[in-house]
């Protein structure tokens, strides 16, 4: 007599023998695009330079590699210790890890599908035969009785044609998609601190920069009004004056309201509430520029981007859900063995002679007709893969773009950069003879107010032109992909295993 053991042997002996390759495509990972640079126009090797604040020279380095803790490289304490607290208290890197924690056990529970499942029972019964009904079972003895089944139920289907090795192996893509958008939410929230810490810095220069506008054109109308009692002035000359010393402090409440929202935004990257405040405040002059900076290898890039090996990982998944959809339509092959004892008395169950059954049974099914579900469920997998790849594509170009749109702005910054420091001493200079030559009447009011035109517009453009240094400069490490393969501070996302899987 076969045996319960013996039966599940069979059924698991029979499963390898029949497994046999997987349908569908095996993957292939694109290959990185062909290009060996990221512009027509040759990279420059250095920036422009200017003498202030953010006008350091960079130097472009062709394959550096990047620090896992990039922003390291802006040498602020208190950037430092504001990513720190975003790391640990955002709430979107712990969804992140929840949705990899989530993708991975999926696989594990798919992987199920590798082995047989045996479900244990026990049924006790209590019966009356019918004694109305002339029949040999009813003919004799009490008509109540006990029944007392303990069977175990063991059921397998050989994956044949590997449709549940494909569907294993969808959701491990899957799960690898999960990790990279980990990767993405850790990139994307460091570099949004660090962009909201440089528009903070922005805007605390932009203020003071107005308030210096203020004080200029404070002194000047001081210069008219004592020329105005000497007579030397008309009062339409000091109340034009006024009127554009009004519109200067009109500029300071929006700009300190950005502020505020600026000082609310980085409260809640960090995981804080807006009535909770910061104790780190930024100034351009407390930030160091990156003087080195990163030029992957365009055929790196495509490793480095989470993005792009998301939109890889997708791909993948697709492709094994073609595998899936054609092992659909193939004969499926479901084993089942069943053994089991059933007695009067429980005590009888497993001692008493004859009372032991078993059966084992397989089966052959083929789908004849389905309207043809199936064929459209595989076609529909390869217009999956079809988009897939599209998108694939699409997010490779689009991340040579960025990294394309960086390089040429870090270049063109230190240019502009130059410029407006120029731009801003003239000015300075201009008004500055402007106002001894309206103390002494040589010029009108009209040629004060031009020079002092002048010289508002190219402080704040200056200012502007400093801060957009430092916001590009961290752009181009986000664009490059942000140096996740070095980082130290978490735990690397790829520390999974597929236990199972054949």
């Amino acid at each position: 007599m076969l045996g319960r053991k013996g039966a599940g042997g069979c059924l698991l002996a029979i499963g390898v023998v029949l497994t046999g390759c997987a349908v569908g495509p095996d993957f292939e990972r694109p290959a990185a695009p062909g290009v060996e640079a990221y512009s027509r126009e040759p990279l420059v090797i250095k920036t422009a330079s200017a003498e202030i604040t953010g006008g350091e020279e960079q130097r472009f380095v062709k394959d550096m590699d990047i620090p896992g803790q990039w922003w390291t490289l802006f040498h602020s304490e208190a950037l430092n210790a504001l990513i720190e607290q975003a790391l640990k208290n955002n709430p979107t890197l712990p969804a992140a890890e929840a949705a990899l924690r989530l993708a991975w056990e999926n696989v594990y529970a798919a992987e199920g599908a590798f082995f047989p499942t045996a479900v244990a029972s026990y049924s006790p019964s209590r019966n009356k035969t019918a004694t109305g009904v002339t029949f040999t079972a009813a003919s004799s003895g009490p008509p109540f009785f006990t029944l007392h089944t303990a069977q175990v139920i063991v059921t397998y289907a050989p994956d044949v044609f590997g449709g549940t090795r494909r569907a294993v192996e969808s959701l491990m893509a899957t799960a690898e998609l999960q990790r990279f958008q980990l990767e993405a939410a850790y990139l994307t929230l460091t570099s949004n601190v660090v962009a909201a810490a440089v528009l903070e810095a922005s805007l605390r220069g932009q203020i003071a920069a107005t308030e210096e506008i203020i004080k200029i054109q404070t002194q000047s109308l001081g210069i008219l009004r004592k020329q105005f009692e000497l007579g030397q002035v008309a009062g339409a000359e000091v109340a034009a004056v006024e009127a554009t010393l009004a519109q200067a402090e009109a500029t300071l409440p929006p700009l300190r309201q950005k502020l505020l929202v600026q000082r609310d935004l980085l409260t809640a990257l960090i995981g804080r509430f807006p009535s909770q405040e910061l104790a780190e405040k930024f100034e351009l002059a407390s930030l160091h520029l990156p003087t080195d900076l990163p030029v992957s290898l365009p055929s790196k890039l495509v490793e480095q981007r989470p993005d792009v090996q998301s939109a890889e990982a997708q791909l993948h998944a697709a492709s094994a859900s073609i595998g899936v959809a054609v092992a659909a339509r193939l004969p499926q092959f479901p084993l089942t063995a069943d053994a089991g004892t059933v007695a009067n008395r429980v005590s009888q169950l497993f001692i008493t002679p004859g009372t032991a059954f078993w059966t084992l049974a397989g089966n052959v099914a083929q789908t004849v007709f389905d309207a043809g579900t199936l064929l459209h469920k595989q076609r529909a997998a390869d217009v999956a893969f079809d988009q897939a790849a599209a998108m694939y594509r699409s997010t490779v170009i689009t991340a040579f773009q960025n990294v394309a749109d960086a390089l040429h702005a870090v270049q063109s910054d230190a240019d502009t950069l130059k410029a407006a420091y120029a731009a801003e001493r003239a000015a300075l200079k201009s008004l500055e003879i402007a106002r001894r030559q309206l103390q002494l009447g040589a010029i009108s009011y009209l040629g004060l107010l031009t020079a002092e035109n002048i010289y508002d517009t190219a402080l704040l453009a200056l200012v502007q032109a400093q801060a957009a240094r430092y916001a590009d400069t961290a752009a181009l490490f986000q664009a490059l992909g942000g140096g996740w393969w070095n980082r130290e501070d978490v735990r690397p996302a790829k520390n999974w295993d597929v236990r199972f899987l054949p």
